[in-house]
């Protein structure tokens, strides 16, 4: 495989523990890897791939850090982080209209000084995404521009070191691992989680829980995408659409919008294990694990190992807020 450099943006390897007392109420062993001690701005899975990519950025000559996502964009909080650390400027283009109050991520993406763009107009955006690199560069910036969650191909090099990191884990605590659960959103987690898995030839399955509506077409782009990434990086290997484990059914209403059944999970693990889940990826994540083993497609004894991919901030958006309010004050 073909090597790549890379920094290094937060504390790793993430610790792997074991939750006992979930692990007896489900008849299995569950296990969580927590990527939300990632260290900086209260962490997350967006570090490991801001790893290669401020490498990138900074062996280009580039002072400036443009990325895209929702207004409470975790990937967003954390390119803010690493720009402040590395002494860049940061912008986020955001989807949706300005809130009317800030909380959450964004009050944090402030306090980093990232410079903060709404567009609710998915036509213009192209057009946004111009103004504001030219605005930029003419003040004698240099700009790099991020996708949206870091997925890129070389982005998606962060999960593939992860699974690599797992592999070691797991080998040193002598766990058999059947299964590896995480969010799936924009496919960097997964994907690299997948491609390791793959290229190291393990024998657990790699199943991804949407956090969003996703089409097949989507998850097909997700698939070229991965593809694109191994083609390009030498591993030798090609995903295939039986490779994937896709669960459909935890979206809830829609991305981020609050949900019950979300919530239940969230404040069902935070009273078993002290483990604070949020309302966006990790909560429907963990619900998805969990309702498979219920269902017995994941069998009872088996080895599992949970993603905890951060996101902690996501508690504190003023529309979950309000619901917190409501069932728990």
């Amino acid at each position: 495989m073909k090597k790549v450099d890379k920094m290094k943006t937060g504390f790793l390897d993430t610790p792997i523990h074991k939750l006992d007392n979930i692990s007896k109420d489900l008849r299995c062993n569950i296990y969580i890897k927590r990527d939300d001690m990632t260290g900086y701005a209260f962490g997350g899975n967006k570090l490991r791939k801001l790893d290669y990519l401020i490498k990138d950025a900074l062996d280009k000559g580039c002072d400036t850090l443009l990325t895209y996502g929702g207004p409470q964009t975790n990937h967003g909080r954390l390119t803010a982080s690493v720009a402040a650390r590395f002494g860049m400027k940061s912008i986020i283009i955001m989807d949706g209209q300005k809130p009317k109050e800030a909380s959450g991520n964004i009050i944090l993406d402030l306090m980093m000084n990232s410079d903060l763009y709404f567009t609710d107009n998915a036509e213009k955006k192209d057009s946004i995404r111009e103004e504001v690199i030219n605005k930029y560069e003419s003040q004698g910036h240099k700009v790099y521009e991020i996708p949206v969650g870091g997925s890129s191909e070389l982005g998606i090099l962060g999960y593939f070191d992860a699974a690599e990191e797992i592999n070691s884990q797991i080998n040193t605590m002598d766990i058999d691992l059947d299964f590896i659960v995480c969010g799936y959103g924009s496919a960097g987690t997964y994907g690299g989680l997948l491609l390791g898995k793959k290229y190291f030839n393990n024998k657990y399955k790699v199943i991804g829980v949407s956090v969003s509506e996703k089409s097949e077409k989507q998850i097909s782009n997700d698939i070229d995408y991965m593809n694109r990434a191994a083609v390009k990086y030498n591993m030798g290997i090609k995903l295939t659409r039986d490779d994937l484990w896709i669960e459909k059914g935890f979206v809830g209403k829609g991305y981020n919008i609050p949900d019950e059944e979300t919530r239940k999970t969230i404040y069902y693990v935070a009273g078993k294990e002290a483990v604070i889940l949020d309302p966006c990826y990790t909560g429907k994540a963990f619900r998805g694990m969990m309702n498979l083993i219920k269902e017995g497609k994941i069998v009872p004894n088996s080895n599992v190992l949970f993603i905890h991919t951060g996101g902690t901030p996501g508690i504190y958006v003023k529309e979950h807020l309000e619901e917190f309010q409501k069932e728990l004050w």
